[in-house]
């Protein structure tokens, strides 16, 4: 009788135990570690749903925050609503932390989107009429590489040394007298279609449904192209091992043959 009591307490204990045991294995599996990310839905959102499970598996909850402007992403990360954003390139983010002293920095290039020229109502450039309207990205950064790609397919001519940071007061030659209006980079989803010519972000033109390698009448080289889209944080959180690990992740071959298979050409990776 004394065994058999000795026995149903060891079985007892062990019971305990692994139910201990499984007890900490659920918490563990609850307790993910949160990474708050601002993106655009297009490719930027897309990429990031992409990797939600993987990062769940290295204990991180990938919380994603869609916005529909390129203003607010970068206010939310400096006042500390995000983690980190992954929306825009470069020259964006310098001139954003120029004007607004954000403090913010990047932590890894991901991909660029060649822009691309569109219209609804002329099937190729030399069909526009001589005084046709371009629409435009309002933003400073895009008004420059607008120019940029006109006069690399031969459209104007900008002043001498100003690249990608050229206004419309750089044209120097406007043989068609091309009219330019920039308007807020969002509205070109739903104004292209009575313009000339749009020329449309490539997360944009993803959303109004056109394709820049079939539907553009003109489109960047992605040839020394620095308008890489980035993943970036408030200076001082770029160690962040979460960060680092959505960095890695962003990096990896898997989301290299996902944004070659999801996009077609219209968004190419940059590592």
């Amino acid at each position: 009788m004394k065994d058999e009591k000795v026995i149903i307490i060891a079985l007892v204990l062990v019971l305990s135990f692994t139910l201990a045991a499984c007890g900490d294995d659920a918490g563990e599996g609850q307790e993910l570690e949160v990474l708050r990310v601002g993106a655009t839905a297009v490719p930027h959102a897309e990429v990031l749903e992409f990797l939600k499970e993987t990062l769940a598996e290295e204990g991180i909850d990938l919380q994603v925050t869609v916005f529909t402007d390129y203003v607010t992403p970068n206010r939310a990360l400096a006042d500390g609503d995000l983690d980190a954003n992954y929306f825009q390139h470069r020259p964006y983010l310098a001139r954003q932390n120029e004007e607004h002293d954000y403090g913010l920095t990047e932590v890894t290039g991901v991909h660029i989107e060649p822009m691309g020229g569109y219209s609804k109502e002329y099937n190729s450039i030399d069909e526009l009429p001589d005084g046709a309207t371009i629409l435009h990205p309002d933003a400073v950064s895009e008004e420059g590489r607008v120019l940029a790609l006109l006069e690399e397919k031969g459209l104007i001519k900008l002043a001498d040394g100003v690249g990608f940071n050229g206004t419309v007061r750089d044209i120097v030659e406007n043989p068609r007298n091309f009219q330019f209006q920039g308007i807020e980079a969002a509205m070109l989803i739903t104004a292209w279609v009575d313009a000339d010519l749009a020329v449309i972000n490539t997360n944009y033109a993803l959303e109004a449904g056109l394709s820049p390698g079939d539907d553009s009448l003109v489109i960047e080289s992605p040839d020394n192209n620095p308008y890489v889209n980035v993943l970036a944080v408030i200076e001082g959180n770029e160690d962040n091992p979460a960060v680092q690990k959505l960095a890695e992740l962003l990096n990896s071959d898997a989301v290299r043959q996902f944004i070659e298979e999801q996009y077609n050409g219209a968004v190419l990776p940059a590592f």
